[in-house]
């Protein structure tokens, strides 16, 4: 770590906290020539997940997206914005944590689904009804009454 100071690498940590995202330490620093402190961070690098689409097409992993979702989903529910982005950022730390960094849509909306049936049932017909590609009303109610027994 160079000194912003006088350009001198050699430093000694004096303090270090976790910032409150928990993806960043933010270290005090004390230069050992000319004694000044500065700030440093250090953050990890995400790796980038690729999701499989149903139709073999790739893209990147994108939360927005999964959140957009969620908000369609999730309209005059119980369920607040607070909520929304807590499950997202929970469902992406789940596929995060596995090993692969190709996942498919299936398993992502299987996560998300798995969560919303224990919020809302609502939100979670909303969402099964995109997710498993409803066509007709009878795919609604075969759905309903999986959630309602």
């Amino acid at each position: 770590m160079r000194c912003p100071y006088c350009g001198y690498t050699k430093s000694e940590v004096v303090e270090t906290r976790d910032n409150e995202d928990l993806d960043t330490i933010r270290r005090r620093r004390k230069c050992l020539r000319c004694e000044k402190r500065f700030t440093s961070y250090e953050r990890i690098e995400n790796v980038h997940l690729t999701v499989i689409k149903r139709d073999g097409k790739k893209e990147q992993y994108d939360i927005e997206k999964l959140r957009t979702g969620l908000l369609n989903a999730c309209g005059k529910t119980t369920i607040g914005i607070e909520d929304i982005t807590k499950l997202a950022a929970d469902v992406t730390r789940e596929i995060r944590s596995g090993e692969v960094v190709e996942i498919e849509s299936k398993l992502i909306g299987e996560l998300v689904a798995k969560r919303l049936k224990t919020m809302d049932k609502v939100a979670y017909i909303r969402f099964a009804s995109v997710f498993k590609r409803f066509v007709d009303a009878e795919d609604f109610e075969k759905e309903l009454q999986l959630v309602i027994e």
